[in-house]
């Protein structure tokens, strides 16, 4: 669906991971620089990148229903992954993730397309809405040079335990920047959590289709870049 002009908007809220932030690139790099460190000349590296994602989704997923810490989550992942790919599990689980850990954080970086939308959207209140932990997700916003500029970080470590595509999350978060959920407008890669989520609250929303590896959500706008956005939105 071609993305339309949305009068009644006054608020925006911005996903992070694969939004205004790209994770993919430096969650890729990072578990194959591990994995090369750890197993050198593995046989299914060209495998690692796709099972690690697949991993994230899952464990994630258990960290935010409360079945367990984000250390804990973090230390069973990468249990998982190694038991998959036949490499020796870590005796210091801990001290293995934060190694895979300071190679992620070398790799981040905004969208080049981010801080010029952002910029863009004055008079609008902003906000991120991101599923990740929440100091973390702050220092990637530190890290990407938009502190300040893309309002408040919210998670559901600050939404009392709702995270996307909880209905809660997204009134919390509209909450959080005083407007009605039908004022605010939620953009973000993540079909589910970010474009079809949203509306059972009236939240409006657009889904970003950076890859264009996904059929687009019938009656949802679509668009290839932040850099339309702002067009979208005066």
């Amino acid at each position: 669906m071609t993305a339309r002009p949305m009068p009644g908007v006054k608020g925006v809220l911005f996903d992070l991971d694969g939004t205004l932030f790209d994770h993919r690139s430096a969650a890729d790099a990072a578990i194959i620089g591990w994995v090369t460190a750890h197993s050198p000349g593995h046989p299914r590296l060209d495998e690692v990148c796709a099972l690690w994602a697949g991993l994230e989704a899952v464990y994630l997923a258990m960290w935010q229903a409360g079945e367990c810490t984000v250390q804990e989550q973090r230390r069973r992942r990468l249990s998982a992954l190694c038991r998959e790919l036949a490499v020796p599990v870590p005796g210091d689980l801990d001290a293995a993730y934060a190694d895979f850990g300071e190679r992620y954080r070398q790799g981040w970086i905004a969208y080049p397309d981010a801080a010029g939308a952002v910029a863009e959207l004055g008079g609008f209140a902003l906000g991120v809405l991101t599923n990740g932990v929440q100091q973390m997700q702050e220092a990637k916003i530190r890290a990407i040079g938009l502190t300040g500029a893309v309002g408040p970080v919210l998670t559901g470590e600050t939404l009392g335990g709702h995270f996307k595509p909880s209905p809660a999350s997204y009134t919390g978060a509209a909450a959080a920047l005083g407007l009605a959920p039908e004022q605010v407008l939620l953009v973000g890669d993540d079909v589910g959590n970010d474009v079809t989520g949203p509306a059972a609250t009236g939240m409006r929303s657009v889904w970003l289709d950076r890859l264009g590896v996904e059929p687009p959500p019938a009656g949802f706008p679509r668009i290839t870049s932040l850099a339309e956005l702002p067009r979208l939105l005066h």
